[in-house]
């Protein structure tokens, strides 16, 4: 008898579950709230290794036919200070609108069922990829942190730059159709002082004014939060549900490593779930793919948030900060 796979969230996550359960055998229901394509907020930087996880699911054709800009180079802008380094292999900028679009098409396409709703209930195994747990409003007003997001025409270059001021940063890079990424996190005390305008926040940061002076926006900005890092590593395990994607681990997205994580966690958890192998065995995978890079951007925050990172940055080796954050 054929197993079925519950899916809830049709994002890189949840589609990439329900293609590694449908290779495994499994007849796969995916539960989406949106309708696609559509924007999120995101960077919209795809590490290096994406190419090896899209290559398992034979999508590299259709995922080069989609335009994605190369990402050779990588720019951190602390004030004054600047460190530019070459990455160890080529990244990839290209929207979430066309990336979690190439998964989702794919795995209908595959046998998939998808439906656009909310599920309330599910029968199990079921994946649970419907993204990140918001922070609750016991933390402290002012200082809760929100993301945000919006697409620019400008000058387009192959390096995915980074721009971190007021203790909130900011990050660019190329994605399809000359277009340019302008995604951050700032604090809700810091985004107050401009009225919630992030043009007028952009604007505080000289060099980053400078990067966009010429550059104009194409659609209007989108935010979310209050937003929480956390992980799930070692939750109590409830039997017949497997977190993948940011419902297992929302790691600091300046680390860019974000994409990559849920298509290998929801990987692992459509494999995990389609063979009925253990939560916990899932779990333990999983803390093997991300635990490091979840520790390592921990203390980049705190770098950051004390005001170290600009002291040594110049100290630390490029190549070697972005393989530690890498899954």
């Amino acid at each position: 008898m054929t197993k079925t796979i519950h899916i809830i969230g049709g994002g890189p996550a949840g589609a990439s579950a329900a293609l590694a359960a449908l290779r495994e055998g499994a007849s796969v229901n995916i539960f989406e709230k949106s309708k696609f394509p559509r924007h999120k907020v995101c960077g919209e930087f795809l590490s290096p290794g994406i190419l090896r996880a899209l290559g398992n699911f034979e999508l590299l054709g259709a995922f080069d036919a989609l335009g994605p800009s190369p990402v050779r180079r990588a720019t951190l802008c602390f004030g004054r200070r600047e460190k530019s380094f070459h990455l160890p292999e080529s990244a990839w900028g290209l929207s979430r609108a066309a990336f979690d679009h190439l998964l989702l098409r794919a795995a209908e396409e595959r046998g998939a069922v998808v439906t656009q709703a909310t599920a309330t209930s599910f029968d199990k195994p079921a994946v649970v990829a419907r993204g990140r747990h918001f922070a609750s409003t016991a933390r402290e007003r002012g200082q809760r942190l929100f993301g945000f997001k919006a697409h620019f025409r400008a000058a387009v270059n192959d390096a995915v730059e980074l721009y971190f001021f007021n203790g909130c940063y900011v990050g660019l890079n190329a994605v399809e159709d000359g277009l340019t990424n302008v995604c951050g996190i700032a604090s809700e005390h810091l985004l107050g002082r401009f009225g919630f305008e992030h043009d007028e926040l952009l604007q505080a940061c000289e060099p980053l004014r400078v990067r966009l002076q010429r550059a104009e926006r194409v659609m209007s900005w989108l935010s979310t939060g209050p937003l929480r890092f956390e992980n799930r590593f070692r939750a109590e395990p409830e039997e017949g549900i497997y977190a993948a994607g940011d419902a297992l681990s929302f790691v600091d997205p300046f680390t860019g490593s974000g994409l990559l994580a849920a298509v290998k966690t929801g990987t692992l958890a459509g494999r995990f779930a389609a063979r009925g192998k253990p939560v916990e065995e899932y779990l333990q995978s999983a803390r093997a793919v991300l635990a490091r890079p979840f520790a390592v951007a921990g203390i980049f925050r705190w770098a950051i948030t004390s005001g170290w990172a600009e002291r040594l940055a110049p100290l630390l080796p490029g190549a070697a900060m972005f393989r530690w954050t890498r899954p």
